[in-house]
């Protein structure tokens, strides 16, 4: 059913766009933290960790994520990282 409105019609535009965008950000996000938490040594954990936490702070400024789960995750891979040798 077409919708009737056309500020109704642009909104459903807008969030099919914004649903993609969030898609990319968030795919990104999830390999980027699977990348680190495969690492096996430190010194190639480190630039990784670097990388993802730029990533996760970028999406919880533009609202992508929480800013709570972005600090969670960052909490999580950081600790995996001190973890390593």
């Amino acid at each position: 059913m077409p919708l009737r409105h056309k500020s109704a019609q642009k909104r459903a535009r807008q969030t099919l766009k914004r649903t993609e965008r969030n898609k990319k950000y968030k795919t990104s996000i999830k390999s980027s933290v699977k990348n680190v938490l495969s690492q096996k040594d430190k010194e190639s954990a480190e630039p990784e960790l670097k990388k993802t936490i730029s990533i996760i702070d970028r999406a919880a400024t533009k609202g992508i994520i929480h800013k709570n789960k972005a600090a969670r995750t960052k909490s999580k891979i950081n600790k995996h990282v001190n973890k390593l040798k």
